[in-house]
This record gives structure tokens, sequence and C-alpha cells, in this order.
């Protein structure tokens, strides 16, 4: 427990920072959500972003809304384990927040791209990274057609972006397990077990979280 943190009655020693990834039309935000209803103690990390927030949005619930300024301050400041540029916009996970989060012994799920989970994995060399694989190329072009959201060229393009992503993620080393979402029920019930194992685990070890 860190000095600033005071310990409660609900903290506990097994915090694990969990990486979620995968490509877009994957089902990755349905695993990582049942994953976060399954395993108590369990807290979705919300980001910092740039974006406008709009009428849906709800402030510290969807995202922390900061403006250019703030955000430019944070990244100097260190205060982000992992930021990006999307469009236009940016985004950044606070790591007080985190940090805080783990202390306590919760299970702290980021939902990131490939890149930031190389950013966390550097900084937190403990984080579990999890990827998402469709079960084939072709699988998941019929997916994205299927949403029926986009217009062919951003479809090809999603795609292209999907078989990039996928390379990276096998070779990069930020990743503990890939699962194959060829059955949604049987991919949540695999991501869950082996989530749980990784902490029990590492809680058995007495590992420091995240560190």
């Amino acid at each position: 427990m860190s000095p600033g943190h005071p310990r409660l009655p609900t903290d506990t020693d097994d915090g694990m920072l969990l990486v979620i990834s995968g490509p877009s039309g994957v089902g990755k935000t349905t695993i990582t959500r049942a994953v976060e209803r399954s395993i108590p103690g369990s807290v979705f990390s919300v980001s910092a972003t740039t974006r406008a927030k709009t009428d849906a949005d709800v402030e510290g619930v969807d995202y922390h809304f900061v403006d250019e300024a703030r955000f430019d301050g944070m990244v100097r400041e260190g205060a982000f384990l992992e930021w990006a540029g999307v469009f236009g916009k940016r985004y950044g996970t606070p790591r007080a927040w985190v940090e805080e989060q783990l202390s306590r012994g919760r299970l702290v799920i980021l939902e990131i791209d490939v890149e930031g989970a190389k950013q966390v994995k550097s900084a937190m060399p403990q984080a579990f990274g999890v990827f998402v694989l469709p079960p084939s190329e072709a699988e998941l072009l019929r997916r994205l057609h299927s949403r029926k959201r986009e217009d062919e060229a951003l479809i090809q393009k999603r795609f292209a972006e999907a078989q990039r992503e996928i390379g990276e993620a096998q070779r990069c080393g930020a990743y503990d397990a890939f699962i194959v979402n060829d059955d949604l029920d049987r991919a949540i019930a695999e991501a869950v077990s082996t989530v749980k194992a990784a902490r029990a685990a590492r809680a058995g070890r007495g590992e420091k979280p995240g560190v």
C-alpha cells in the first residue's frame, strides 16, 4: 500500500493491470465488459480525451474530458501510462488513478490498441495482456461488413489496419494470451479463466501489482 493511499477494509493484495486489445469487429468490447462483470474487484479505466463531450457522454464514466492545453500538460508531467492521437483527437490513460486502484487490489482493465499496450508494458512490465483474434481474416471482413456502419472504402481501410495490428500484436511481446473469438460465450469463458489464473498466480508469488 503506497503512503498516499491509506488501507481500506475492502483492500486486497492481488491487484493486476489487464490490457485487452483486438482489431475492429472482433468483439473485444463485449469480452472486456464480460470480464469486468465476472471478476469481483474489477474496475474499467476511464481515459482522458480532447474530443468534444456529447449529450450522451457522462464525465468520469465515459471519459475525462480535457482541453488540448491540459492534455499537453499531462503529457509533460508524465501523467499518462499511455496516450495516442486518433483522428485528430487524443486519448490517454491516467497513471495515478491506475496505480491507486492497483494498490487497493483491484483488477484494472484497459481496452486499448497495440501501440498503447506496448507503452503500458514498458511502463508496467507486469501488466497482463490479452489480444482477441478473429477465427480467420475472412470472418473478420464478414463481421466488418455485417455492422453496416460504413462504406466499402472505410471497411477495407479498417480491414487492412486489423491485419497490421494482428501482426504487430503477435510480434511485439506485449501480450501474454491470445484468445480466438470463434464463439462468443466460449471466448468470454476463456478470457475470464485466463485472467483469474494469472491473477491468482501473481498473488501467490507475492508480486507487486503492475511493476
